[in-house]
C-alpha cells in the first residue's frame, strides 16, 4: 500500500484518481493548491506525490522545487499541456514522469507504481551490454559508446521493453496495447514514429531494431 499525495484544483481530478487509487489499496491524501501540498510534506511523508502543473497559489513547479527542499519524495506532473517546454521543465526538476491530461486511470495506477518501485529500490539492478550499447534498466539509462544519450519516457519505455524481449518478434499491435496501453487511441504512425527517434537516438546500434515487415518489429542481436 502506498501513501499517495494527490495535489490538483479540480476535485473532479483528485476524486478520479482516488478512487482507483483506493481500489487497489493505497491510502490517498489531497490537497487543492501547491502551498497546501508543500504544507502537507513537510509534515507527513509519502510514497508518491501526483501533482497538477497549473494551480492557483502556487504552480506545480514551484510547489515542486519547495518540496525538494524537505523532501525526496517522487514525483509525477499533470498538466493540460503538453508541450515539450514543460516536460523539459520538469524532468531538469528532478520530477520522475510526466502525463498529459486526460489520461487514463488504469496507466496512471501503472505509473505510479512503477515510480515507486524503482525509487525505493525494490527492483534488483539489472545492466545489460550489447557492444558498445549499454543499457541499465534500473537506473532507467541508456549508453551509447559510452555517452549516455536522453530520450523520452515513452521512448525509454519502448526501448526497455524492446530489450527485455529481444529475439522475440514483436507485432504492431503488441508493442502499442503494452507500452501504450489498451486506452491508447492513436495508429501505427505514433509507433513508427518513436521507433525512428530510437534508431537516430542509437546511431550505429539501431541495427539491432529489425523491421519485419507486415508484421511489426524485434530487437535482435547476434
Amino acid at each position: 500500500m502506498y501513501r499517495i499525495l494527490v495535489v490538483d484544483d479540480e476535485e473532479r481530478i483528485r476524486q478520479m484518481i482516488k478512487k482507483y487509487a483506493n481500489f487497489e489499496g493505497h491510502e490517498v491524501v489531497e490537497a487543492a493548491d501547491g502551498m497546501e501540498a508543500v504544507k502537507l510534506c513537510k509534515e507527513q511523508d509519502f510514497d508518491i506525490v501526483i501533482m497538477d502543473v497549473m494551480m492557483p497559489e502556487l504552480d506545480g513547479f514551484s510547489a515542486c522545487r519547495e518540496i525538494r527542499k524537505v523532501k525526496n519524495v517522487p514525483m509525477l506532473m499533470l498538466s493540460a499541456r503538453g508541450e515539450e517546454y514543460d516536460k523539459i521543465h520538469g524532468f531538469e526538476l528532478g520530477i520522475d514522469d510526466y502525463v498529459v491530461k486526460p489520461f487514463s486511470p488504469k496507466e496512471l495506477m501503472m505509473r505510479i507504481a512503477a515510480i515507486v518501485k524503482r525509487s525505493s529500490g525494490e527492483t534488483q539492478k539489472e545492466v545489460l551490454s550489447f557492444e558498445g550499447l549499454t543499457v541499465d534498466f534500473t537506473g532507467r539509462l541508456v549508453y551509447v559508446d559510452g555517452e549516455k544519450v536522453d530520450m523520452s519516457p515513452k521512448e525509454y519505455d519502448l526501448f526497455f521493453y524492446m530489450v527485455k524481449n529481444r529475439g522475440i518478434a514483436l507485432t504492431r499491435e503488441k508493442l502499442i496495447s503494452d507500452v501504450w496501453g489498451y486506452d491508447f487511441y492513436g495508429d501505427d504512425r505514433t509507433l513508427d514514429t518513436h521507433i525512428k527517434l530510437l534508431r537516430k537516438t542509437l546511431g550505429p546500434y539501431s541495427k539491432f531494431i529489425v523491421t519485419l515487415r507486415g508484421v511489426g518489429y524485434r530487437f535482435e542481436v547476434e
